[in-house]
């Protein structure tokens, strides 16, 4: 949940913005039933705050501007496959495709809201909440993501709040469905403003999983490390017997096609272009991947269990290949876009400093 102290003149208020999880859900269920609602509450701690809430849904990027209607209890908005409902303390006008209010709170006053999502044609639209719903199901949210901290308290040791700090952050940016852990939840936000490297880091890299693994050991997250590790295992799964490279990344649900494409209409943030969806890095070779991989079952399964059957043919697919492979040349760590080349050889690597296209890399921060 995050939270946010803004302080004027006038006063102070602070905004809380959770996405809701399902009702008790406690501990290892955390995130099994999401409903998919965003709740937001302000509240005026002292003084008086004028607040100004606008609602402007743009979806599929930008390229639908919804159909805005008020329905009790707050609006709903209609455009391409999604329906999104607001439920909302105060009414807004509506302008078009954006609807506005601006009211102002004293000390100890607060608005509630929660924007839910469906599916057009499908579930009936759901009604909106009163602010006593929208409250409970807060304070609900809250307890289950506090219920999961108090069972992932075994490390001991220097910057322990720090530590289960990562761990939350780490199962906010997992996909329960399938244990997938995404590098980030953003696209196309630039490593610096006005520059093009901005990816799209909304999937799992394979690279980054041994050092995720460690981190989910380090915070006591088994059960979570067990569910990513066998995301990872059954998304490389039947790769390597078809005579084709592992890959080095994979969408949410195992998806393997992430192909790239440019949002020209989009002017990205602060004007840092081009934005980006899909990230054309999944079509690399990247030999490392197979040691990484490794590494991850290495870290991962018990020591007093054998591996089941399928998942030990593909970790000896896997080592009897990079044992094949290891000295053909790749796009290196580094996710050089362009030709394969070797990267580590003696006689490259002080070129490969000076020459390799330093704004071309597409993976992970």
């Amino acid at each position: 949940m995050l939270e946010t102290t803004f302080r004027t003149p006038s006063g102070t208020a602070v905004l809380l913005d959770p996405l809701v999880m399902g009702r008790r859900e406690r501990g290892h269920a955390l995130g099994k039933s999401s409903p998919g609602v965003v709740l937001r509450q302000i509240t005026c701690t002292s003084g008086s705050m004028a607040v100004e809430t606008t609602l402007a849904p743009r979806p599929e990027y930008g390229l639908i501007r919804p159909a805005m209607s008020a329905v009790r209890g707050g609006l709903s908005a209609n455009g391409g496959s999604q329906r999104l409902t607001l439920s909302a303390p105060l009414p807004l006008r509506i302008d078009g495709s954006t609807a506005h209010d601006g009211t102002e709170r004293q000390a100890g006053q607060r608005l509630d809201f929660a924007l839910s999502s469906t599916v057009i044609g499908g579930e009936a639209a759901p009604e909106p909440w009163p602010g006593r719903r929208i409250r409970r199901r807060l304070k609900d949210t809250m307890n289950g993501w506090r219920s999961w901290t108090q069972i992932h308290q075994g490390y001991r040791g220097p910057w322990q709040k720090e530590v289960s700090h990562s761990g939350r952050v780490l199962q906010a940016l997992t996909f329960t469905p399938t244990g997938a852990i995404v590098a980030a939840a953003t696209t196309s936000l630039p490593e610096c403003i006005g520059a093009d490297r901005n990816w799209d880091y909304r999937y799992t890299w394979v690279r980054d999983a041994s050092f995720t693994l460690q981190a989910l050991s380090t915070s006591a997250c088994e059960k979570e490390k067990a569910a990513y590790f066998g995301f990872l295992a059954q998304a490389a799964a039947t790769q390597l017997d078809r005579g084709v490279d592992l890959l080095i990344m994979f969408g949410i649900g195992s998806e393997r096609d992430l192909s790239e494409r440019t949002l020209t209409h989009l002017s990205g943030w602060r004007g840092s272009t081009p934005v980006r969806t899909g990230n054309d890095a999944w079509r690399q070779r990247q030999l490392d991947v197979y040691g990484e991989l490794l590494d991850a079952a290495h870290r991962t399964h018990p020591r007093d269990r054998w591996f089941e059957q399928p998942v030990r043919t593909f970790l000896l697919q896997e080592a009897e290949t990079a044992a094949r492979r290891w000295n053909e040349p790749d796009q290196g760590i580094w996710e050089v876009r362009g030709p394969s080349r070797h990267f580590l050889t003696p006689s490259s690597c002080a070129e490969s400093r000076s020459t390799a296209p330093s704004t071309l890399a597409s993976g992970p921060p």
